[in-house]
């Protein structure tokens, strides 16, 4: 049984912080992605990672945000509502000296607000497995212009859940499934424009 006092371990697994271990409290609603997923995502993700603005929403342990930061992102937005656990995972980026904005909010209140500068290319969409927000999340994105013309969206899901309604402009690129966890990686641009 897990303790909410407990400190776990993640470990970034490439690029110039690779090897470096953060640290994050067990709260019960954080489940970090895997190394085994964190692996294949990010080979998905390679030959458009260099220079990308990131945003990790429900960002918990900030494992995907850092990953992506390490492995040449120029930026990412990391948004968490839990304030312990946004206090320690203030306490990682400052350990990292990361080009990341860390923002105390609601996802779903967060993209509701459009900064009308402020566009992203990669979106990691990974809340709790429980969460109805999946789909609100994505109209919300959408609709309210966060992505740029090109981008790329990671949704890591149950794997028994139920097919989500994706925006009609959204088109699966990749999908595996690993234990009890499926993901999925979006794009908003025509299939064969991206490279494998």
């Amino acid at each position: 049984m897990s303790n909410k006092n407990t400190l776990s371990k993640i470990k970034i697994i490439g690029g110039k912080w690779k090897g470096t271990n953060l640290t994050f409290y067990d709260e019960p609603e954080l489940r970090p992605t895997g190394n085994r997923i964190k692996e294949t995502l990010f080979n998905w993700l390679q030959p458009n990672i260099q220079g990308s603005i990131c945003l990790d929403l429900f960002a918990g342990s900030g494992c995907l945000g850092l990953e992506a930061l390490s492995r040449g992102a120029a930026k990412c937005v990391m948004v968490e509502k839990n304030k312990r656990v946004i206090n320690h995972l203030a306490e990682n980026i400052e350990k990292l000296s990361s080009s990341t904005e860390l923002i105390h909010d609601d996802a779903l209140n967060y993209l509701s607000s459009k900064e009308l500068s402020k566009t992203f290319d990669i979106v990691f969409l990974d809340p709790p497995f429980d969460s109805t927000i999946y789909e609100p999340i994505m109209r919300a994105l959408e609709l309210n212009h966060w992505l740029s013309h090109d981008a790329l969206i990671y949704i890591e899901a149950r794997s028994d859940s139920s097919t989500f309604q994706i925006p009609d402009n959204w088109l699966l690129f990749r999908e595996q499934v690993a234990g009890n966890v499926r993901y999925m990686l979006y794009s908003r641009r025509e299939k064969k424009n991206i490279q494998n």
